[in-house]
């Protein structure tokens, strides 16, 4: 039931066969009911079913799922899709103080994303400051989203150049690293860099996995909203 949930090509069939493992009877192994549990999660956070998907993010938190650190990242995500920003982070903290050391820079800087969204550029950069810190594959990405919440906060940052360089060579470059590329480039003066990075963030993101476009909708309209201000610097010019 896990497997079939798991390379489910809906939400509908993820969850019914999600659904369908947890009630089986007999005994079920915790990790095999984590598992489970995150699928139906899946399901309806897929489905924009955010008050579920918390519910049943919780029960997986509560289970003490072997991957605990997920669990509440994954708790966060469904709270920041219904506007819960502190609550949200309230589990990103907790997913960063629980994961192995391999994973705490990560949820530091999902931290800091949440914040940067919604304009509370300090506690953006503190979080991903500690991003930055624990990083290693992902460095140039939080190094670079850090140097970004600097700028949008009014912050004077030099070597932004060497900055984008580095992210354009990582492969986090790729992906969410257009979103970062993109800002970096804008508050370089290099426009149509900036331009061409936001642009492929926006057309990949919303043609991804649903739970990715799902979860990078503030990111998407921010992205768009800049793009929006290049082409007003255009016209000027």
């Amino acid at each position: 039931m896990l497997e079939r949930a798991m390379v489910a090509t809906t939400p509908r069939a993820r969850g019914h066969w999600a659904r369908r493992g947890l009630a089986l009877r007999g005994p079920i192994d915790r990790g095999t009911q984590s598992m489970l549990l995150r699928q139906l999660y899946l399901a309806h956070f897929e489905s924009r079913r955010f008050e579920q998907a918390i519910e049943v993010a919780k029960q997986n938190v509560e289970l003490g799922a072997t991957l605990i650190d997920v669990a509440h990242q994954d708790l966060a995500r469904a709270l920041h899709a219904i506007g819960d920003v502190d609550g949200a982070a309230g589990h990103l903290r907790l997913a960063a103080r629980v994961a192995p050391a391999k994973r705490k820079a990560f949820h530091w800087w999902s931290l800091g994303c949440i914040y940067f969204v919604v304009g509370r550029y300090d506690e953006a950069i503190s979080a991903m400051t500690r991003a930055a810190r624990w990083g290693t594959t992902d460095k140039p990405l939080y190094q670079g989203h850090l140097a970004v919440a600097q700028c949008a906060s009014g912050k004077k940052v030099a070597g932004l150049g060497a900055l984008i360089e580095r992210l354009s060579e990582a492969p986090a470059g790729q992906g969410y690293g257009r979103f970062v590329l993109g800002h970096l480039a804008f508050y370089d003066g290099r426009t149509a860099e900036a331009r061409r990075h936001l642009e492929s963030f926006v057309r990949r993101s919303q043609a991804g996995r649903r739970a990715t476009s799902i979860a990078l909708a503030a990111e998407v309209k921010l992205a768009k909203a800049t793009l929006a201000r290049l082409q007003r610097l255009d016209a000027r010019s």
